[in-house]
């Protein structure tokens, strides 16, 4: 039986703990595009270790070096999305040095890299949407359960209906949501601070029923989160915020129970939020806005999903289709 791979021991480089630490400290980047960059400048460490004996010199390389590792990265038949993220890394990793004085010029600039296939985002209908968000309430514990079972089943229920309505009423993403505090609420305006990639703030709207929803949740706590309070909390007597993988499993099994695929993520709602605005007739630069996109050919992907929708209606129903 052949052996399984060893983890790979960290990578302990002066510019690369210095970027990674950038990325978590200025730039208030999520805990998943640390992670991802922080496997994509290890990959390449060891990648030339391994091919030059040596450490990179980064003010040493050359674009023929980094062509060396497209050729490597495809002879391992990575995807063509795993090859940009690495990529992307690299690019993000070099403007980094060249802020600080360390290298005159990225080597990687233009460096010509396979092209992604057009992918539509996945999203719920309203109709599935509407059963995602009556699913947590169908996993209340009878009446004639033991009290303190239903009082702790009680608030996840509550709490969890608050989250997936806040998720779907403001397009948050989930390290937005996860990151809420009470203070970023403003219940007369009907606003949510959300604090995106990049460390930047935006206002989004919020809809009464996500508010009723959150009230409903907070009835339920032995004390009002206020000021820097988290608003989606961990459990009824914890004070930590909850944590995205948390709000992943618990999405996972309210998806199954409404007969729903459960291998959508967290970001698929997301996505029904940019599509729904869309096809109740909101502007793509207000959509843009919204979602805090920083530029619009991102948000634009959606509009694909609301022009197919438009063409099937029109092949079903104009008599000369």
């Amino acid at each position: 039986m052949p052996e399984p791979p060893q983890p790979q021991p960290p990578v302990n480089e002066e510019w690369i703990n210095k970027f990674l630490q950038h990325l978590g400290t200025d730039r208030g980047a999520s805990i998943y595009t640390q992670r991802n960059y922080r496997q994509a400048m290890w990959e390449f460490h060891r990648w030339h270790q391994a091919e030059r004996q040596q450490p990179p010199a980064w003010e040493q390389l050359e674009r023929d070096d980094f062509r060396a590792y497209l050729r490597f990265l495809g002879r391992h038949k990575l995807s063509r999305a795993a090859i940009q993220l690495r990529f992307c890394a690299l690019r993000t990793f070099y403007r980094f040095l060249i802020r600080h004085g360390a290298v005159a010029a990225s080597p990687i600039k233009n460096l010509a890299l396979p092209k992604l296939g057009k992918r539509l985002p996945k999203f719920l209908t309203q109709e599935q949407m509407a059963d995602l968000l009556a699913a947590p309430v169908k996993l209340l514990p009878p009446e004639g359960d033991a009290d303190s079972d239903r009082a702790v089943a009680a608030f996840a229920c509550r709490r969890d209906v608050a989250v997936l309505e806040t998720i779907y009423s403001c397009g948050l993403r989930i390290s937005e949501l996860c990151g809420l505090v009470a203070q970023d609420i403003d219940w007369n305006e009907r606003l949510v601070r959300a604090r995106g990639k990049g460390k930047k703030e935006r206002l989004t709207p919020i809809g009464e029923t996500a508010l009723d929803a959150i009230r409903d949740y907070w009835n339920l706590l032995p004390q009002l989160p206020a000021g820097e309070s988290p608003v989606f909390l961990a459990g009824p007597k914890k004070r930590t915020p909850v944590s995205p993988r948390f709000l992943q499993l618990r999405l996972k099994k309210y998806l199954a129970v409404a007969g729903l695929d459960p291998s959508l993520t967290p970001h698929k709602l997301r996505h029904s939020y940019a599509t729904h605005l869309l096809d109740g007739g909101a502007d793509l630069r207000s959509v843009q806005e919204l979602l805090g996109h920083a530029h619009l050919v991102t948000t634009q992907a959606y509009t694909h999903l609301t022009t197919e929708r438009l063409k099937r209606a029109y092949d079903a129903a104009h008599p000369r289709a």
